[in-house]
Formats: C-alpha cells, sequence, structure tokens
C-alpha cells in the first residue's frame, strides 16, 4: 500500500504541474507570429492536460496526464514578399492568443505562488510544533 500524501508531497506535485503549464505558455508566446508555408506544419497552442491524483479519502492533488494541441487553427495570411509565401503568396501565422496566453501565465504564477506558500506555511508549523518540546 502507497503511503500517504503528506502536505509537502500535494504541494510539490502541484508546483511541478504549474511548471509544466507555464512552460507550454512560454513556448506558445515564444511561437506567437511565426509562419509557415503550409497550414499542417503551422505551430498551434500547446496545452496541459491535467488529471486528479488521490490517495485516500480526502486527500488529492494533480498531476499532468498529457500536452495536446489547442484547438485554434492557423490563421492564413497573404505575404507574398514572404520567403515561405505559397505559390498564392499566403503564408500560415500561428494558432496562438497571444493575449489569452498572457493571462494564462499571471494565471499559472500565482498557482504556483500559492503552493509555495503552503509548503511555507506547512515548514513553519512543523517547526514551531517541534519547538514545543523543547
Amino acid at each position: 500500500m502507497e503511503k500517504p500524501f503528506s502536505v509537502f508531497d500535494i504541494a510539490g506535485r502541484a508546483m511541478s504541474a504549474q511548471l509544466v503549464r507555464l512552460n507550454t505558455t512560454a513556448s506558445n508566446l515564444a511561437n506567437a507570429g511565426s509562419v509557415s508555408g503550409t497550414k499542417e506544419d503551422a505551430f498551434r497552442a500547446l496545452k496541459p492536460v491535467f488529471r486528479t491524483v488521490g490517495n485516500g479519502e480526502g486527500v488529492a492533488t494533480v498531476a499532468v496526464d498529457r500536452v495536446v494541441q489547442a484547438d485554434k487553427e492557423p490563421v492564413m495570411r497573404h505575404a507574398p514578399g514572404h520567403p515561405l509565401a505559397d505559390e498564392n503568396g499566403n503564408v500560415w501565422e500561428a494558432g496562438v492568443d497571444a493575449a489569452a496566453e498572457l493571462v494564462e501565465m499571471v494565471e499559472t504564477a500565482r498557482q504556483y505562488q500559492n503552493n509555495v506558500q503552503v509548503l511555507q506555511t506547512a515548514k513553519t508549523l512543523t517547526l514551531d510544533t517541534l519547538r514545543l518540546g523543547q
């Protein structure tokens, strides 16, 4: 039988999941505005899919199940002078909404910071408990 999750396990796993979320957001922002010669080759935003990891009644954390491409389609743009333009003078711009990605980044940073605060509080409470016996 697996040992029960501690508050440190729960917060640590949540921080790891938020780190994946932040990395996919950074990748999306890095590729925003990139172009390709074909729709199939154009970058599509990445999104992590989370799953709940339970460990006993009332104890759960999160894990990254997989990373998938978002539904936002690349946008065709007429740019006949671009070196990647097709025979019609079109290029395909990445399917990334930069404004939505920035909101996602702020939300992810806040969630990560919340888990850091949980760890700091748990550490303080543990140290205070240990000092009670002195």
